[in-house]
């Protein structure tokens, strides 16, 4: 069906249509598989109303979804053209958070005034598409990584996680080039394309010790501040410690982004520094801690 064509049918359906389409859409697009089953769940639908969907679906877009009998599952076709629009940020919310995944494409309407920070770094939906993809169907993928040590190479990455570190987003995956777990920056990535290759057992989650491993932090008001209170309230903190359970492979990101002092007797000076991270020791063995606030091994 020509785009013209597309846009006038979706134009005469019911809201509660373009969701149940958009939800089929969305996950073709960035898990590459959804099952009739899919949608029972999403909407508490009847199977009969969702097979009338995805016939409909398939009607409007045939050359995105192909039928496999033996697993009785709908896939993504190489020639998919997503039949409603998606930002970045309402996709990404859907995919880390669960929710916002039923008709992405509408920008909502703000009830309040609200102004939030300008994102400097878009992502290109197209790589995080192929990204996502590989991480619900467990498969390698290949990519020109630029690294600010060794300039552009070529990897083969067993991705696993999308990982937002409050400034850029990551892929965490095992890098086959080094041999170990590690963060890529989606925006650095370029030409990614899914290979057939065996993943083996220790390229799999299960084999990362750094993303299994649970650190909990024991976050405090600076001591140098006057009134610690404020930050007490600022953060709704339990007799005046903040507990956060975090993976070890991003408790980097958190400590930088919340600036969270981390040297052993709090040592850091300046206004910028509300948060001091009283178990010190708990980040012994925790990688990547070279942008922790103050931290010394």
């Amino acid at each position: 069906m020509d785009h013209s064509k597309q846009t006038k049918a979706l134009s005469e359906l019911s809201q509660t249509q373009k969701e149940r389409l958009s939800h089929i859409d969305f996950r073709l697009m960035f898990l590459g598989v959804m099952q009739r089953n899919d949608l029972i769940q999403r909407f508490g639908m009847k199977e009969a109303a969702a097979t009338r969907d995805i016939a409909l679906y398939r009607k409007l877009a045939p050359e995105n979804i192909i039928y496999d009998t033996k697993e009785r599952s709908y896939f993504y076709n190489q020639q998919f053209q997503p039949l409603f629009d998606y930002t970045p940020e309402r996709a990404l919310a859907a995919l880390s958070s669960g929710f916002g995944d039923d008709y992405v494409g509408v920008r909502g309407k703000a009830m309040i005034p609200c102004e939030t920070p300008a994102q400097l770094n878009i992502i290109q939906l197209s790589t995080l598409a192929i990204l996502t993809r590989a991480i619900h169907q467990q498969q390698v993928v290949k990519i020109t990584y630029y690294s600010l040590s060794s300039g552009a190479s070529i990897r083969e990455i067993i991705p696993f996680a999308l990982v937002d570190s409050g400034l850029r987003w990551h892929i965490r995956a095992y890098d086959r080039k080094q041999s170990r777990f590690t963060d890529f920056v989606v925006n650095r990535m370029e030409n990614p394309v899914t290979i057939d290759s065996d993943i083996e057992e220790h390229e799999r989650k299960a084999a990362d010790i750094q993303w299994n491993r649970i650190v909990e932090l024991e976050i405090v008001p600076h001591p140098s501040l006057q009134h610690p209170q404020t930050i007490v309230m600022d953060y709704a903190m339990q007799d005046g410690v903040l507990n956060i359970n975090v993976r070890a492979a991003v408790a980097g990101y958190l400590l930088r982004r919340w600036n969270i002092d981390c040297s052993e007797h709090h040592s850091l000076k300046g206004d910028e520094y509300h948060l001091w991270l009283r178990n010190y020791p708990a980040l012994y063995g925790v990688d990547n801690l070279i942008i922790a606030p103050g931290y010394n091994a």
